[in-house]
């Protein structure tokens, strides 16, 4: 009578354990170097910012520009702190009279205290500034983006509308949108520079995709499942966006100017809004015999568009390798 059979578990041999190992080292090796490769870019970023401070610390023309932009933010925010004279104290029997004591600016076509008045049109003036770069940096970033990542069609149809509006040059664009609006606030003069301003950083941040969508990084945190509205916020929108804020900060002086210069030409604000365009504007016909009607508010806009660039020169050194010295 045969014995029942048993059968046993046979442990595996050395070079079996051996392979299964060195598989499955490789596997959490490999794991690893995604992870490592996806948080790359951050660390890379991180170190790019890191560097570009100290480097802008040490730039005369950054500190320079810096003094004068927190100079005239704080004559926006809190004008009080500059002058304790109402703007729209006005008596017309000192129309166009000179800067005296008490009235370092003389006084405007109205009566009214000039430095005041120019001490408050930083407000206006910046606040447009800054809500059209803003606006010009939400469009261009997102178009950008998707033109730059997804490509084909796509990038096709987004780039012919871009170069549609780059058709009509910025300030032609808005005297015509202004020209129809019945009014014309720092609302209405701020989106009419948004919608014909919005172009190049549109164009900046898709050649930057377009750039880094295939870097290592962004590949392995494509690998390791990552969702492609994550990919782009995470992983490459902060490493495209360098030129980007160099640009905005440009911008900002640039719209600034184009305000005053809409301003200037009467398609810009209106009375009673306070800004250095619509003084530039009232004094245009005293230019010979009140010629600091026009000095004062034009100084003020010249030093705060030269700050804006002086910032901006100084960004675009510290962010760029090649230029830093």
């Amino acid at each position: 009578m045969n014995e029942p059979r048993t059968e046993t578990l046979e442990e595996p041999t050395h070079e079996e354990g051996t392979h299964r190992e060195s598989f499955s080292d490789r596997v959490d090796d490999r794991a690893e170097e995604l992870a490592s490769a996806a948080a790359g870019g951050d660390i890379e970023q991180a170190g790019l910012w890191r560097d570009a401070w100290r480097q802008l610390r040490r730039n005369p023309f950054f500190i320079v520009g810096a003094l004068l932009f927190l100079a005239f933010a704080l004559m926006a925010v809190a004008p009080q702190l500059f002058t304790s004279v109402d703007p729209r104290e006005c008596s017309l029997s000192r129309s166009g009279g000179a800067p005296q004591a008490g009235a370092p600016f003389g006084y405007d076509v109205q009566g009214c205290d000039y430095y005041a008045n120019v001490v408050h049109g930083a407000r206006v003036s910046l606040s447009i500034g800054f809500l059209a770069v803003f606006g010009t940096l939400v469009i261009g970033v997102v178009v950008g983006a998707l033109a730059g990542y997804y490509g084909g069609w796509i990038d096709s149809v987004l780039a012919r509308v871009t170069d549609i509006f780059y058709g009509l040059p910025l300030i032609l664009g808005a005297i015509i949108l202004l020209s129809v609006l019945p009014e014309r606030g720092i609302l209405e003069v701020s989106l009419a520079l948004i919608a014909f301003g919005w172009m190049t950083a549109m164009r900046l941040v898709r050649s930057n995709v377009i750039g880094v969508k295939e870097a290592d990084y962004v590949q392995a945190a494509r690998a390791l499942g990552a969702g492609t509205g994550r990919i782009i916020t995470k992983h490459i929108l902060p490493n495209a966006m360098a030129p980007v804020l160099v640009y905005s900060t440009i911008a900002v002086g640039t719209i600034i100017a184009s305000e005053a210069t809409l301003t200037f030409l009467g398609v810009g604000l209106q009375l009673p809004e306070i800004s250095w365009g619509l003084q530039i504007n009232a004094a245009q016909n005293r230019l010979r015999d009140a010629p600091h009607l026009i000095l004062f508010p034009s100084l003020f806009l010249s030093l705060t568009v030269l700050a804006f660039i002086l910032m901006g020169d100084a960004l675009r050194d510290a962010l760029d390798p090649k230029l830093r010295r």
